[in-house]
């Protein structure tokens, strides 16, 4: 029976493949990993389901890939007030949803307000925003609990799309996971968990998709990837939980001229974090020599064939417009020095735990090889013992306190060094240096610092380099304290078969999908 149902499985699959290689011919056929359940960008919190939404919907600013801010919806930059309390934005004007209704102050403000009511990342404006206003038909007015300089770059979020408030009236309060109204250059044709069919919008006020619409399809894993592009059965591949083996191999294939390929610059980094709150990880000497003992050119060569970059910093280091290395690169011997003082090599051993996500195949490697240096360079010093999670478990337990050191990754929830920072390092209550209260909490370091917290404060009224500088000292006092170990930077990626043009990013690192083009 299992034989059947294993035929069975092959045969609808081969015959799912077969149903889009015949729209091929129109449609360009662009492959992801994992499902979307939910198009509302209220709910959206995987990089899947912001990619299709980025075709479907504008923001009001968007980023190049210098970093800087450019107007979308909005016609010009945003005007602050001298007190940094008050935005105002003025919008562009003869911009139409897909439903035909109109695109203006008022349903800029609908989409804010709703987000901020049920988005699952409310948090992000409810923390800064005392109200949104109608200045004018055109003119919405954003008005502050406090000056942030932040609240610019976050206006750039695919979170913040708006929708249109004649298609939402039944919305207000809930998600609506099947549809999408926007202003997008696409307009959503039809939808399932594993398909959408995007075409594009005939009144889209912007330039027009180079494409006749895209099929995005939804594969369950990465083989299933990788054997698809290969046999030329999508166009494009993008990159989101490709495994790196696979990655390896594709990049092989665009350098033989077999594909083309495309990044953008990396938002996702990988990093450990190390329980400050009790013994024997609360002891900072400890964390330090830790921080030393990690070969992070050999990890990246061993996990990831070198698809990954070495990381030094909490935030990828294009954000600070310059090569920036706070942490520590390996040197075993420094990492000895510091255990000697703390009582251990000498017939002590510290052992700590490590947990790595067992859905996660490069966490396990990473392990494995760390352990593995540890054993070749320190072996009468200290010992890592592993322990595999299922991620959902993982996320579950961090602010339990449940692990001394575990492996996670982190992506910006908007292209800035605070959407970084942020969220693993404040804390609005500490006690000598432990979080009680706070994001460092929900990141399982528990680690406090005074003089974070108040530079993580006084960077939301600094602009420019000086809030640039600020983000560098906050990387220095976390370098300190060690309390996390960035470990490697992944670049998002994609590959397109010949006769199709090479994929392009936008800044927040997605595919930008109608510059996509068939020759």
């Amino acid at each position: 029976m299992k034989n059947i149902l294993k035929v069975l499985s092959i045969i609808l699959f081969l015959l799912q493949l077969s149903c889009v290689q015949q729209k091929k011919r129109e449609n360009i056929i662009v492959a992801s990993a994992g499902k979307i359940e939910s198009l509302d960008p209220a709910q959206a919190n995987t990089l899947r389901t912001l990619q299709i939404l980025s075709a479907l919907g504008d923001t009001l600013y968007k980023l190049n890939n210098e970093g800087n801010l450019y107007p979308s919806l909005a016609i010009n930059m945003p005007k602050v007030s001298k007190n940094g309390l008050l935005i105002d934005i003025p919008l562009r004007e003869n911009i139409t949803f897909h439903d035909g209704s109109i695109f203006d102050a008022k349903a800029m403000k609908f989409s804010l307000d709703r987000f901020m009511k049920i988005g699952t990342l409310k948090y992000l404006l409810n923390d800064k925003i005392e109200a949104i206003e109608v200045i004018d038909e055109f003119l919405l007015r954003i008005k502050l609990k406090k000056p942030s300089s932040s609240i610019q770059t976050l206006l750039t979020s695919v979170n913040l799309t708006p929708v249109s408030p004649d298609s939402y009236s039944a919305y207000k309060d809930k998600f609506n996971n099947k549809s999408f109204i926007g202003t997008g250059p696409y307009f959503l044709e039809s939808f399932s968990s594993s398909q959408q069919i995007i075409k594009p919008f005939k009144n889209y006020w912007g330039s027009k998709p180079l494409n006749k619409g895209i099929d995005f399809v939804n594969f369950t894993n990465s083989s299933t990837l990788f054997g698809a592009i290969k046999t030329n059965q999508v166009d494009v591949l993008i990159a989101n939980s490709i495994a790196d083996m696979h990655r390896l191999s594709l990049n092989n294939m665009a350098n033989k001229d077999q594909l083309n390929s495309g990044e953008g610059a990396p938002t996702s980094i990988g990093y450990i974090t190390f329980k400050s709150n009790n013994l024997p990880l609360s002891n900072e000497k400890l964390r330090k020599a830790l921080s030393y003992t990690i070969d992070r050119d050999l990890i990246t060569q061993r996990v990831s064939f070198g698809t990954r970059e070495p990381l030094y910093s909490i935030a990828p280091p294009q954000f600070y417009k310059k090569n920036f290395s706070p942490w520590p690169s390996y040197e075993p011997k420094i990492a000895r020095t510091l255990l000697k003082e703390e009582g251990y090599c000498e017939n002590k051993i510290l052992n700590i735990p490590l947990t790595f996500r067992s859905t996660v195949p490069a966490d396990k490697n990473l392990a494995l090889i760390w352990q593995e240096q540890i054993k070749r360079d320190l072996s009468d010093c200290l010992q890592i013992t592993l322990n595999g999670v299922e991620s959902t478990t993982v996320y579950d337990q961090l602010s339990k306190g449940s692990f001394e050191a575990v492996i996670l990754d982190w992506t910006g929830d908007f292209p800035d060094p605070i959407a970084y920072l942020a969220p693993l390092l404040s804390c609005t209550q500490i006690n000598n240096n432990t979080c009680i209260k706070g994001e460092a909490v929900f990141s399982g370091s528990f680690w406090g610092n005074k003089k974070v917290q108040e530079k993580l404060e006084k960077s939301e009224v600094l602009e420019g380099e000086s809030r640039l500088n600020t983000f560098i000292k906050i990387e220095q006092l976390a370098e300190e304290g060690s309390s996390y170990l960035p470990i490697w930077l992944i670049k998002p990626k994609a590959w397109s078969l010949k006769d199709i043009s090479k994929p392009e990013f936008s800044g927040d690192g997605l595919v930008i999908l109608k510059n996509l083009k068939r020759d």
